[in-house]
């Protein structure tokens, strides 16, 4: 058995990036190289680096346990990662097992007899529970649609608001529309190839698209990736626009409601209002000490912005400074989010915080404390106070690495349900239109719908790759979702 350190390197990056910590990972990616190697990395199982670690300790203990005529007697205690690398216990767990047997062997037998029975088998070992949900809400395959093309992990994907264009964003340094309007078992596909100059002529540019929006209409689609441009396309798939003025990877970017501004944030560690119209930058924003993860825009033309900095601003077109700051996170904020009316504004951290925010006031209205690892996202109901549902309250919903969804009151501050189906990581969570489900895709490869009156399971699938993102279509009755094998699939929910 040979490998490369390409190889390794490749491992070590995908564990990092599937572990969440993607700022390590692109740092690793480009001091290793990574995009310089040959390797597939739509063809690399999830969880790859962590199953030849697990397989490579089973070796090691089988080394043990094998004695010199080759029979296997099963280790008392497992090894540890570390104590398998450190030869020296390695060596001492031989001997001591090698002393075990040899007592065995000549530890005399009660009656020297077996009474004519057989020796009694070795007890069974315990049923695994592989049942994750009930048969019954399985979604069948009938009812999903898988689409292949991309060549490395799908990061995100977006449905056009007005059409069943569904838009993703992938590793392989496209972005790709697909047309699923007709029903058709094999969509229609626009790819969006991101290019750079170099030696003055296009060439790929290797670097992942990460963030992608359609504005209000559904006319244009904005790309970002982490060639530190920001992009916009046509549905027809022919690129409008290149904005670059980001030195350095684009982690987020979001359309205003009206349709004339994108907002991005960059690894640079500032954001950027760009003037859609003509690409050009209308104000850079330079307040953050790290890099910005994640913009969402307030209004027409504020917005605010959070960093691994642990600080978040609310900033405005043509103001020279942020019109407020919040402070309280102990560790990196991963994302934001302002409610459907603008006045509260929610936050989600690797400290293990969910924190709600309001302009009237400098602390934090609540500070919900529940989830036991870091929260990656969050997002509101399309409900309450103005509203296409504003007779059902307003909710937000959390999802986190410790495997849980859950969802909260935010007028009282309370979890009214927490979802507990998965068993990775959640990566992301999506309510339909009419805020009655919220569909959640985790690691475990499932993606998960849900009622939000009851909380309990409607429809389930398990995909063949850990989910990185999912989202409704506008009537609310599709589920995209983007994989880390490379696909993106469908799932019909009509007449389920």
């Amino acid at each position: 058995m040979s490998f490369s350190s390409d190889e390794v390197n490749f491992l070590v990056y995908r564990y990092l990036q599937e572990s969440g910590f993607h700022h390590s990972a692109y740092t690793f990616g480009i001091e290793s190289h990574i995009s310089q190697s040959n390797i597939n990395g739509a063809v690399v199982p999830s969880a790859a680096l962590l199953t030849m670690l697990q397989k490579g300790l089973k070796y090691t203990e089988a080394e043990i346990s094998v004695d010199e005529d080759g029979n296997v007697h099963r280790l008392t205690e497992g090894l540890t990662l570390i104590d398998a690398v450190m030869p020296e216990v390695v060596a001492i767990r031989q001997n001591l097992h090698n002393q075990q047997k040899q007592a065995i062997k000549t530890e005399p037998t009660s009656g020297g007899e077996t009474n004519g029975e057989e020796p009694a088998a070795p007890p069974e070992p315990a049923p695994v529970d592989t049942m994750e949900v009930d048969q019954s809400i399985e979604i069948p395959a009938s009812k999903v649609t898988v689409l292949r093309g991309h060549e490395s992990e799908v990061f995100i994907c977006a449905w056009n608001p007005s059409t069943d264009l569904l838009a993703s964003g992938s590793g392989d340094s496209t972005a790709r529309i697909w047309d699923l309007s007709d029903n058709s078992t094999s969509p229609d596909q626009l790819v969006l190839r991101h290019c750079i100059q170099k030696g003055g002529t296009e060439v790929p540019s290797n670097k992942d698209v990460t963030s992608l929006d359609w504005n209000c209409d559904g006319t244009l689609l904005a790309t970002g990736s982490y060639d530190g441009y920001a992009r916009i396309w046509t549905t027809d798939g022919r690129l409008a626009s290149t904005l670059g003025q980001h030195k350095g990877p684009i982690f987020a970017l979001k359309w205003n409601k009206r349709g004339n501004y994108i907002l991005s944030a960059g690894v640079d560690k500032t954001t950027i209002i760009w003037d859609a119209s003509t690409g050009q930058c209308t104000q850079q924003f330079s307040f953050h000490s790290a890099p910005a993860l994640d913009v969402d825009w307030q209004t027409n033309t504020s917005f605010a912005s959070c960093s691994t900095d642990k600080c978040i601003h609310v900033c405005k077109l043509h103001s020279d400074m942020p019109i407020k700051s919040f402070q309280g996170h102990t560790n990196e904020v991963n994302a934001i989010k302002w409610d459907p009316q603008g006045h509260l504004l929610a936050s989600c951290s690797d400290d293990m915080t969910l924190k709600i925010w309001s302009m009237k006031q400098d602390k934090c209205v609540h500070d919900l404390q529940a989830h036991s690892k870091e929260i990656y996202t969050i997002k509101w109901s399309p409900t309450g106070p103005g509203t296409a549902n504003p007779n059902m309250n307003l909710i937000l919903a959390s999802a986190s690495f410790d495997s849980t969804v859950r969802l909260w009151d935010v007028e009282r501050g309370v979890c009214i349900h927490t979802l507990t189906k998965h068993t990775e990581p959640v990566y992301s969570v999506a309510f339909s239109p009419d805020g009655k489900f919220l569909a959640s895709g985790s690691f475990d490869k499932c993606v998960h719908i849900w009622s939000t009156q009851t909380g309990q399971l409607v429809h389930s699938y398990k995909g063949t790759g850990g989910t990185f993102e999912v989202c409704w279509n506008s009537r609310g009755s599709k589920v995209g979702a983007s994989a880390s094998d490379g696909s993106v699939f469908v799932l019909d929910l009509r007449k389920l």
